[in-house]
């Protein structure tokens, strides 16, 4: 039995809708078509609350978590580097 290459597949769980939208965006971005679940609908929660997913189709997840991963690594670096900025109001002793 083959996989259905446009079977939804969950690459990514957030905590909160906001987070879903934005990874969601950047890979809408990429050129892959998402969707989340457990979303709002109609002012009522769709799914038990706790966990918004991103749902790509089975044939670009491979895409989508190295898309998410190159990402985080990039946030990763941009903390990195806020930490060591030198805002120059430390006295020295």
């Amino acid at each position: 039995m083959t996989s259905d290459p446009n079977s939804p597949t969950v690459v990514y769980s957030a905590v909160n809708p906001i987070e879903a939208a934005a990874v969601a965006t950047a890979l809408e971005a990429e050129g892959i078509e998402t969707t989340t679940t457990g979303s709002y609908t109609s002012g009522f929660q769709a799914e038990a609350p706790g966990e918004i997913q991103v749902v790509v189709r089975q044939s670009q997840a491979e895409k989508a978590r190295a898309i998410l991963e190159r990402l985080e690594e990039e946030a990763e670096m941009e903390n990195d580097d806020a930490s060591e900025v030198d805002y120059g109001d430390e006295e020295d002793e």
